[in-house]
């Protein structure tokens, strides 16, 4: 009989299950170790896998081991930094924080975490391999840039959480918070665009319309229109191609904006947001085929406003209260009709924020769905016109000639669609129904 004394306690883990976790933890390790090697540091491939092993092993025996994994992964990183100071060659301190990161990472895998791990992970690796441009786009903020990005980060942090839940003012017509979420998503989407045009720079005009577009296609529009009437003719199919891109950014920033806020809504309107987008990007791909064999041409600079400012976010806030408003009481007394004049007058102040309006008309229950859908495309067929009213400036009669034809063409191609909406209409609101009864 054994001594009871010299027993050691056992615990049976499941093969499949252990591997598996293991396997994770050594998969991620080698995910970001790869980049390291990739880069000449002393800490690679195997050293960032056995650090995933080792926080996949901790996390797997208990927390206590697992916090025992993290201080010898810090320990580690001490000895690293110590190597690299006695070689003359700085610290390393973004690899240490690389190391921390993956035994954290794999720690959460012999837990059984799966995808938390791997997206922090894949974003730990991004953020290395894109140490130059990240630097790059750093340093060539402004202070400007600077206190947008703060002031965003205010208004959604701070201001945000102390308004009021609920409904105010008479009637019970304006909902504070819900005013605010559109506001930020706005501003937030254009802020994102503009980053991206901060990082990639100017590809072309037709890349710069289309960025533009998710920005403020009106003044993508009137900036085009300013270098048709600088360069002149040789220019037009250039700013042709660029406006219908801002176009097609337009609806698809409206469409979006309807699929965040009431995905319903987007129901009725999906089948004319995509002919007018899949109209709009033909357009495109025939005129670049037709520009084929030209001499390349400069790309021009389009010097767009900051994405966000405390004045852009009170017109943006301004125009979706009163729309809103506006809206559920023409509604109220006018029906259907009374809102999509709203609509369409609402579409020469900000398609964005008439959408935004629509939108949250529909979520909160003031219209239909479909209503919101067919009214956020009335404010895209009003933003259509509107811009095309800046081209009329160029007095070049073949960018009119031609942009007015195409313009038609898109609108007609989201009539067509808005009938088709109508039309299948009844058989959308019993899938609805049906969708809804199976979640319940």
């Amino acid at each position: 009989m054994p001594d009871p004394i010299l027993t050691l306690p056992q615990a049976d883990w499941p093969y499949a299950q252990s591997l598996m976790r293991l396997a994770l933890g050594l998969a991620l390790g080698l995910l970001i170790g790869l980049e390291r090697e990739r880069r000449g540091k002393e800490a690679g491939v195997r050293t960032f896998g056995f650090i995933g092993m080792l926080g996949a092993i901790g996390g797997a025996l208990g927390m206590a081991y697992g916090l025992a994994a993290l201080a010898l992964t810090g320990l580690l990183a001490v000895l690293l930094n110590l190597s690299s100071l006695r070689a003359n060659q700085g610290t390393e301190l973004t690899t240490s924080a690389a190391m921390l990161v993956t035994c954290m990472s794999g720690i959460l895998c012999g837990q059984g975490h799966t995808l938390p791990p791997a997206a922090v992970m894949v974003i730990a690796t991004a953020l290395l391999a894109w140490k130059e441009r990240l630097a790059d786009f750093s340093m060539g903020l402004s202070e400007s840039e600077v206190r947008s990005a703060l002031l965003l980060a205010i208004l959604a942090i701070v201001i945000y959480p102390a308004l009021p839940t609920g409904t105010v003012g008479p009637g019970n017509l304006i909902e504070p918070r819900y005013a605010w979420v559109t506001v930020i998503l706005i501003a937030g989407i254009g802020f994102f665009n503009y980053v991206l045009w901060k990082m990639y720079g100017t590809r072309g005009t037709e890349l710069s319309g289309f960025f533009g577009g998710l920005i403020n296609s009106n003044f993508t529009v009137i900036e085009l229109s300013e270098r048709v009437r600088e360069v002149g003719a040789a220019f037009v199919p250039t700013a042709y191609r660029g406006i219908l891109l801002a176009t097609t950014a337009m609806v698809a920033r409206n469409a979006t904006l309807l699929l965040i806020l009431a995905p319903q809504a987007l129901v009725g309107a999906l089948s004319a947001f995509g002919l007018m987008a899949l109209v709009s990007v033909s357009l495109v791909l025939s005129s670049m085929r037709q520009r084929r064999g030209a001499p390349a041409e400069a790309a021009p600079e389009i010097n767009l406003e900051l994405p966000f400012s405390l004045s852009q976010a009170l017109k943006y806030g301004a125009i979706f209260l009163v729309l809103h408003v506006v809206g559920a009481l023409t509604q109220r007394h006018f029906g259907d009709a009374g809102f999509y004049v709203v609509s369409v007058v609402g579409g020469l102040l900000s398609s964005a924020s008439a959408v935004a309006a629509a939108a949250t008309l529909a979520e909160q229950g003031n219209i239909e769905p479909f209503t919101a859908g067919v009214g956020a495309v009335l404010a895209s067929f009003t933003s259509l016109v509107f811009s095309l009213s800046f081209v009329l400036r160029t007095r070049s009669r073949p960018l009119i000639r031609t942009l007015a034809a195409s313009m038609v063409a898109v609108g007609a191609a989201g009539l067509v669609g808005l009938l088709a909406s109508h039309w299948a209409e009844p058989w959308v609101e019993q899938v609805i129904d049906l969708v809804r009864r199976g979640g319940a």
